[in-house]
């Protein structure tokens, strides 16, 4: 018990460092988390997630998964959502999405509803690797063992029409260091053989 103790406290102090002083309570409670009904955390995704066509040749029908959440911070007033494949691209890092200005009333979004633009203001999109706003699915290197996808759910204190459309990972993360209220994450695995 003690060393788990230990644990839950290192894991929130990692995640203050990371985030630029989010308060370790919403990290350590355990309460704000986010999965998806299309695959369980650190399952593989279906290849109707990954990437279509394009000069990779990928395999898949870019439909993104379905998220949903619960116990965000009650002063959530948006969320913003990245997912990054840290190992894509040999090692440099690939970001297949980047969503923001989601309404802090919202705990879900539908599979498919990344894939295409913004409607009726259920978020705006940002630039992925392909300069695109809308989701673009994995498609890793024929043969690589199954990358990891980390969907993470920033809950943030900023109007859903705070900042602009079209910023990239590091722009958004940029301007969320001094409102971010918690961030909860989940993995999806994907590989082509």
């Amino acid at each position: 018990m003690h060393r788990n103790k230990i644990g839950k406290f290192v894991t929130a102090a990692l995640c203050v460092s990371l985030w630029g002083g989010v308060p370790a309570v919403a990290f350590a409670s355990g309460a704000f988390g986010v999965t998806s009904p299309s695959f369980g955390d650190n399952e593989i995704m279906s290849k109707k997630h990954g990437a279509k066509g394009g000069p990779r040749n990928c395999d898949g029908e870019n439909v993104s998964p379905a998220l949903e959440w619960s116990g965000a911070h009650e002063n959530t007033k948006s969320f913003a959502i990245i997912v990054h494949d840290s190992v894509g691209a040999h090692g440099l890092g690939v970001t297949h999405w980047v969503g923001y200005g989601i309404p802090g009333s919202d705990t879900a979004l539908d599979e498919g509803e990344l894939s295409k633009p913004a409607e009726n203001g259920n978020y705006v999109g940002g630039i992925n690797r392909i300069k695109k706003p809308t989701y673009f699915g994995p498609c890793p290197d024929v043969g690589d063992l199954p990358h990891h996808y980390e969907f993470t759910l920033i809950a943030t204190d900023l109007e859903p029409d705070a900042l602009a459309p079209g910023m990239t990972r590091e722009e958004l993360l940029a301007a969320l260091a001094d409102h971010a209220l918690g961030a909860t994450s989940l993995i999806g695995r994907y590989a082509r053989n």
